[in-house]
């Protein structure tokens, strides 16, 4: 049983929500990183995201984008984001950490070297953004066959058909896309939320995270109680990019953030 099954096992026993922070790996700098992960797990968060730089990320909003620009020009690669995730697990061998990118990179290192580099270095999961399920089955067995889950992003609009696809696919979880758009999206309606996740509940297993457009601890508190995680991304990126001068200054509005919204999760009366 991969780590991160594990750990959504506790929480479904327990009733506990977990809180997954995303941040890019070497923005703004690669010393900035790893403190900046074993910072978010003392602020009570319970999975980390991490994003691998990437010079084309589509997916992305111009917040993250930058982040991605800033993390390239420190010469940060997808084998470099591996030694950071490898550092992390030096001192924590408890908190998963889901890589979050773009298959270029993957596709380059080579499927098979990347999932035993991936295991390797403590990956959990891997959640590629342009990869459909029906391009990813070979890369999805050689994850799962190193004990990494490969995760899947479930959109708005997306079929019970695909949802299926990706169920018998993926594992670890889904990541629901909350909103349409790029990421840092801000235009978030948890009725619609709470509609698609009848069809998600209807047509999976697997636990459901759901990001963008959270940006405060009274959202992350009504998403919470809808899905099984929240995934807060771009207002943290937004911190950092506000502090490239004082990061010591981006870490504790972001840890501050977090500490709000694990703490109005965890109090849902």
């Amino acid at each position: 049983m991969s780590r991160l099954a594990t750990k959504f096992a506790e929480f479904k026993k327990t009733g506990h929500k977990a809180l997954i922070p995303f941040i890019t790996a070497g923005d703004p700098s690669p010393e900035f990183t790893v403190p900046m992960m074993h910072a978010m797990v003392d602020a009570g968060v319970d999975i980390i995201e991490l994003g691998v730089p990437f010079s084309d990320p589509m997916a992305d909003g111009p917040v993250i984008q930058r982040a991605s620009e800033r993390a390239l020009e420190h010469k940060m690669s997808l084998r470099r984001t591996l030694e950071i995730v490898s550092d992390f697990r030096n001192s924590n061998q408890d908190t998963p950490v889901v890589l979050m990118g773009y298959a270029n990179p993957v596709e380059a290192m080579g499927y098979e070297d990347f999932s035993q580099s991936a295991q390797a270095a403590g990956v959990d999961g891997v959640l590629t953004v342009d990869l459909p399920p029906e391009e990813a089955y070979e890369c999805a067995t050689l994850l799962n066959a190193h004990n990494i889950d490969q995760i899947f992003l479930l959109a708005p609009n997306s079929t019970n058909d695909r949802i299926k696809k990706m169920d018998a696919v993926g594992s670890g979880f889904l990541y629901y896309v909350s909103v349409k758009g790029v990421t840092g999206a801000c235009h978030l309606d948890t009725s619609d939320v709470q509609k698609k996740l009848i069809d998600i509940r209807a047509n999976t297993q697997l636990p459901v995270g759901i990001g963008f457009g959270i940006k405060d601890a009274e959202t992350a508190k009504v998403i919470a109680g809808l899905g099984d995680a929240v995934v807060v991304g771009s207002v943290l990126i937004s911190k950092i990019e506000a502090n490239l001068s004082a990061p010591d200054i981006a870490k504790q509005e972001i840890i501050e953030l977090l500490k709000s919204m694990r703490f109005t999760m965890d109090n849902q009366d």
